[in-house]
């Protein structure tokens, strides 16, 4: 992407009226491409696509397949699911950035992708800090206090966040609440110094 193109966003979605009402909501900001299906999508994805907002439950090739083979090209694009499919701790195992349950609104939609682009933009130990702190975010959103308890899924992804913010503040030198590690961690990302 040079710097007076547009973003590029893939919309993998398998229903024709949700993808074009997802197109309409993005793109006066952005070039839109709509796939019908995980081959259509696969298809149409290359190195100029900055985000994929991809649907779970797709006939043919899942959603969830999709995304393995995104992971394996390598490209370096942002993946939201889209899905109406409640999320499981299955989901623990899957590489996307972002996990919206439908129906959504317009404003999600324009929100996630600013985000997703956004964090493009940093290093990889911070886009995979994000990814982590989505997955626990969509879990703790969908699950009871009971299953979240009784996970150790969810427990393993709760200490690895932790491990993962208690290094990171070690070595900057240690960093005293949540808004000032992600400040720090944006900047180191931006190239800033402390």
């Amino acid at each position: 992407m040079s710097e007076s193109d547009p973003p590029v966003v893939l919309i993998v979605e398998d229903e024709p009226d949700v993808a074009e009402t997802y197109k309409l909501w993005l793109q006066a900001e952005y070039e839109v491409r709509m796939a019908q299906n995980g081959d259509e999508g696969l298809d149409l994805l290359d190195e100029t696509v900055d985000v994929v907002l991809l649907d779970r439950m797709m006939p043919g090739l899942s959603g969830d397949e999709v995304l393995t083979r995104i992971r394996e090209r390598d490209l370096g694009c942002r993946v939201a699911m889209v899905t109406a499919v409640e999320p499981d701790f299955d989901i623990l195992e899957m590489g996307f950035d972002a996990y919206l349950s439908k129906p959504i609104r317009s404003e999600q939609l324009h929100n996630t992708v600013t985000n997703l682009l956004e964090r493009s933009e940093y290093d990889s130990l911070l886009q995979a800090y994000y990814a982590l702190v989505e997955k626990q975010a969509t879990l703790e959103a969908t699950k009871s206090t009971a299953e979240l308890a009784e996970s150790e899924q969810y427990d393993e992804l709760t200490k690895e966040i932790q491990e993962m913010r208690e290094g990171l503040s070690d070595t900057l030198g240690g960093i005293g609440d949540d808004d000032d590690f992600i400040a720090t961690l944006r900047g180191l990302s931006n190239g800033e110094e402390n």
